[in-house]
């Protein structure tokens, strides 16, 4: 890894260094209180965070402009963890940098009883972004070879053949000018029991609070199971997963935000050239 300025981004690219490598995956070698790409401090975060906004908000609008123009490319950032892994604090806090108007937020609860008469991917299609837009998913597609399979709400089967369908899906929206950034924001067990724990003792955090969570958190050992499953099974060159230690709530919003710049950077979208003569314009207004 390349020498790190204190309170800095290293100079190899964030992307790199978080992306899940091909093969195998063991979630619990992942050190969830790390800060990969980043040396300094909570507050030095907080600032790098802050100082990434002129540059993101610029790329932003770079894309949507090119989208308005007849431009084909999108970005789908998909945010993916536990209950209080902080996908609501990454879209507050990254997303909250950036133009309203170039975001289409989606947060999926479960699925209605006509939704599920559609296929599992109907509803998530409904939400995609169009061109120019960045589209972020809170929970999505994976909940259906997550929660699905640990509470057997379909048979082994069923979810065994959405891995390749969900491959299928993110190709073809790839192949189609959607840039697919999956994060999956890890925290230890321990670090939910702390929120959880937060929400109780704060009266203006209970209605964050679900007693249901209690129940999920029972079930850990399963859903982590999932989790290998779903990052290793659909970790592909169209699609990668990204695993974004949690447990600092500081570094997680830095490091998804930072991602979604490079990603930016990468597609390099340009001001579209004006379709009229600039000096005629010139003319014309002057003379109203």
């Amino acid at each position: 890894m390349a020498k790190q300025k204190k309170g800095k981004a290293d100079d190899g690219g964030l992307r790199e260094q978080l992306r899940v490598p091909s093969g195998p995956v063991d979630l619990t070698t992942y050190d969830t209180r790390a800060t990969p790409g980043f040396s300094g401090s909570k507050d030095e975060g907080k600032v790098a965070l802050e100082g990434l906004e002129a540059e993101v908000s610029d790329w932003q609008e770079r894309l949507f402009a090119e989208g308005r123009k007849d431009g084909e490319r999108s970005v789908l950032l998909v945010l993916q963890g536990m209950d209080t892994s902080g996908k609501g604090g990454v879209i507050r806090h990254g997303a909250g940098l950036m133009d309203p108007q170039g975001l289409k937020i989606t947060s999926f609860k479960a699925p209605t009883a006509a939704e599920k008469r559609r296929g599992f991917l109907w509803r998530i299609k409904q939400a995609l972004p169009s061109e120019g837009m960045i589209g972020i998913f809170d929970r999505s597609h994976y909940e259906d070879v997550l929660i699905a399979r640990v509470r057997n709400l379909v048979t082994p089967n069923v979810w065994n053949r959405r891995y390749d369908q969900i491959n299928d899906f993110e190709a073809e929206l790839d192949a189609h000018g959607v840039t697919i950034v999956k994060c999956y924001l890890h925290i230890s067990q321990e670090e939910q029991k702390v929120r959880l724990q937060a929400r109780l003792d704060d009266p203006t955090k209970h209605w964050k609070y679900n007693p249901g969570d209690v129940d999920e958190r029972e079930l850990w050992p399963d859903y982590m199971d999932a989790y290998h499953a779903a990052i290793e099974r659909c970790n592909t060159p169209e699609a990668p997963w990204y695993v974004i230690p949690s447990d600092r709530k500081w570094y997680r919003n830095w490091a998804v935000t930072t991602i979604l710049l490079e990603t930016l950077r990468s597609l390099d979208p340009q001001w579209p050239q004006a379709d009229y003569d600039i000096d005629t314009e010139k003319k014309r207004l002057a003379a109203t």
